[in-house]
């Protein structure tokens, strides 16, 4: 297929990135307001991130089901309309008052953004024929990933001001009208726009399916150990990628003269130093392989999370015409780091899979859910111990991503047919 003719395909992909994260990092950021509304703890206040990533956990094999039998098109179409009702039911949350109807409509949108994800991947991937050209698109598409998440936390955070004192769930009406006009409009693009369908099972093979005369095929994408390790990576990544802002955006936002605008300024630009990397990544896709980018990164990550732990919180630097924590600088210099170990984890760890993949994408959907489960252990720590010191954690699953890129990552199962 040629590149022109999957040119409308690739648009609407980074749309749907653009979307996965506007609405993921939403959620992230309404645990600055559940904090004061409700008066919920550190930990309680990524429940509405927790809902969302959880039900990657429900729906993440579903899904990758429905894609493999409906297509690529049908699983996009039903995602934004799920991902509408979604992020209505949070929006009547602000009215109703009601903390327990928010983290119903996150786990809702929770269910769109699986959906989309299991789309995005897997179908940039192909389109850029996998290897380095695949990896170099999922990078592009990443970008725009990134605007949709630097516009999240900034909105918000601009829509509640310099203080949470008087911070509502209503505050952020604006923000979820806007959302569901996104999703509406995506709704009607992908209704217009013929997406190939390269993973779609055959009419022969839903005959035989439904006749139930399909032979089991006694591998997966479990009988190979670079996926499974890749899985866990993936697991560690996203509950990096959310838990290092999120953390810190709830951390800063009650610090009196930092506050949530500032704080909300600062995490968007994290957002936005990954939508940075991700555009290097794919400058530089084609001639860095995944596995060197993935290692770099991690390690860099590391570096910058030590000097935000040992950076005193008493140094600031003069900045937007307040004194912002010097720490906080380094928070949103992870960006650039985490910005393209997506990519490069699922490049690394689909790779050589072959008729595998569709079954793959929907396993690794499922262990998204680390993006819900790794804030909310973090923030359980944090209660306990104290922000800055839960960025070990953070630190210890980033050593893991190391060792997955230098050692898990080679395909040690060569000898399984794929095609």
């Amino acid at each position: 297929m040629s590149k022109n003719k999957n040119l409308p395909a690739i648009i609407v992909m980074f749309a749907l990135f653009f979307m996965i994260a506007f609405v993921t990092n939403f959620a992230g950021s309404m645990g600055v307001i559940v904090t004061k509304q409700f008066g919920a703890t550190k930990a309680l206040s990524q429940l509405g991130t927790l809902a969302n990533f959880i039900a990657y956990a429900c729906m993440g094999i579903p899904a990758g089901i429905i894609l493999k039998r409906k297509g690529y098109k049908f699983t996009a179409l039903a995602a934004v309309i799920v991902g509408l009702v979604g992020v209505a039911i949070q929006w009547i949350s602000g009215p109703a008052q009601n903390f327990a109807v928010y983290v119903a409509g996150a786990f809702v949108a929770g269910f769109s953004m699986c959906m989309l994800n299991i789309v995005v991947n897997p179908m940039l991937n192909t389109l850029g024929g996998g290897g380095n050209e695949g990896n170099r698109l999922i990078q592009l598409g990443g970008s725009c990933n990134s605007i949709g998440g630097t516009i999240a936390p900034i909105l918000l955070g601009y829509l509640v001001g310099g203080s949470l004192e008087t911070a509502t769930v209503k505050d952020a009406a604006p923000a979820m009208i806007l959302a569901m006009a996104i999703f509406a409009l995506a709704a009607v693009i992908i209704a217009l726009t013929k997406i190939p369908e390269p993973h779609m099972e055959t009419p022969e093979e839903k005959a035989a399916r439904k006749a139930g005369t399909i032979q089991k095929d006694p591998h997966g994408p479990l009988s190979f150990r670079h996926f499974i390790l890749g899985a866990i990576a993936i697991f560690f990544y996203v509950g990096i990628e959310v838990g290092i802002p999120n953390t810190a955006n709830v951390y800063f936002s009650e610090i009196p003269w930092v506050g949530p605008a500032l704080t909300g300024t600062m995490i968007g630009a994290y957002w936005f130093c990954m939508m940075l990397g991700r555009l290097a990544g794919g400058a530089v896709g084609g001639k860095v392989s995944p596995k060197s980018m993935l290692a770099g990164m991690s390690i860099l990550a590391i570096v910058f999370l030590l000097a935000f732990i040992f950076t005193p919180e008493s140094a600031n630097i003069a900045m937007f015409g307040k004194e912002l924590p010097i720490a906080l600088i380094f928070i949103v210099l992870c960006g650039l780091c985490t910005s393209v170990m997506w990519g490069s984890i699922f490049n690394l760890a689909t790779e050589g899979l072959g008729k595998y993949t569709a079954t793959a994408s929907g396993i690794f959907m499922t262990l998204v859910c680390g993006g819900g489960i790794i804030p909310f252990l973090q923030n359980l720590l944090a209660d306990q111990v104290g922000s800055i010191e839960s960025y070990w954690l953070q630190i210890a699953c980033l050593c893991y991503l190391v060792f997955y890129a230098l050692v898990g990552s080679k395909n040690v199962n060569t000898n399984i047919k794929v095609d």
